[in-house]
């Protein structure tokens, strides 16, 4: 079992690498001009470097059968719990929160459904785990796309737009089925090591790279969040987010049988705070960004000293 004060250290080494973005940003060494072309890179090239490298790894390759099936099925069922979790919280509750229209209402079920599924889990799995685990967190996460550009998109606009499904077909995504297609043909043992070496090294850089411009992002909205105006809806997000649907996805893995491998992928994201990507979202689909923003900073400063309480405690209970 991982001592305490690994799951600790992992924890403020990524919120670490985080503030260090924030600190670049109020510096100007990072600028908000330079975060799309990052973005970019990191979307089209590192991520999809990483996820093939995972998946075509000696513990990548154990993944077979279900193992394939299971993970997304429980990204896709985990955000539609907590869409349902957080709208029905957003309606009878809404108003003494803060929420007194039907847009802050909506923006506060998608915010509060959509846990961090990228840039914070994947590194602690790293730090914490192997590259099995790994591996089952990369496929999980397709599940999580699934969601959120299907019934995330239904929630905050009441339809899908034209063209929805491209935002499926991510790059990171192929290389899942890349990396499992190569793997179920044998051609993962002929890949040249000069080029897994470099795809690794591309791979590596993903992570660091993600966390500056999650810090830089964070540091852009802290002062637009208006905090000292939303008490209410920071506190009603927190406790869904890192108090309510922790306990409910904990027991999801608790009672199924799931392998270990997407257990520990179900303890690391019931601990997520709310992701940053759904501010995007409200600002493009006419959701309100506002009520966005303080849950998800809320989430993220509160989420820093729950993050490795619940990750410890989740894992001796769910773990057999």
């Amino acid at each position: 079992m991982i001592h305490w004060t690994t799951t600790l250290g992992a924890v403020l080494s990524v919120f670490g690498v985080i503030a260090v973005g924030g600190l670049i940003r109020k510096l100007e060494w990072l600028s908000s001009e330079a975060d799309r072309s990052l973005l970019q890179v990191i979307i089209r090239v590192l991520m999809p470097c990483l996820a093939f490298s995972v998946v075509t790894s000696q513990e990548g390759r154990g993944l077979r059968g279900m193992e394939l099936v299971y993970p997304p099925l429980v990204g896709v069922g985990t955000i539609l719990i907590g869409f349902v979790v957080a709208a029905l919280a957003a309606r009878y509750l809404g108003r003494a929160m803060g929420l007194h229209d039907d847009r802050a209402r909506r923006t506060f079920a998608l915010v509060v459904g959509v846990y961090n599924y990228g840039y914070i889990p994947i590194p602690l799995v790293k730090l914490l785990f192997d590259d099995a685990t790994l591996g089952v967190l990369l496929l999980h996460n397709v599940g999580v796309e699934l969601a959120l550009w299907t019934a995330g998109v239904m929630l905050l606009s009441g339809g899908l737009e034209r063209g929805w499904w491209r935002n499926l077909i991510s790059p990171p995504a192929i290389a899942i089925l890349l990396g499992v297609f190569c793997n179920y043909t044998g051609l993962s043992d002929r890949v040249p090591d000069a080029l897994m070496s470099g795809v690794q090294l591309l791979g590596d850089a993903a992570i660091p790279m993600g966390l500056l411009i999650v810090g830089a992002t964070m540091a852009d909205h802290w002062q637009s969040a208006g905090l000292h105006r939303g008490g209410a809806v920071m506190m009603g997000g927190s406790v869904l987010r890192l108090a309510v649907l922790p306990l409910v996805f904990l027991l999801i893995a608790y009672l199924c049988p799931f392998s270990p491998d997407l257990k520990r992928v179900m303890v690391v994201e019931a601990a997520m705070p709310a992701a940053v990507f759904p501010i995007v979202m409200a600002r493009h689909y006419h959701g309100d960004p506002s009520t966005a923003l303080r849950v998800v900073v809320a989430t993220s400063v509160i989420g820093l000293f729950t993050l490795p309480l619940w990750i410890r405690w989740g894992l001796l209970w769910v773990m057999p």
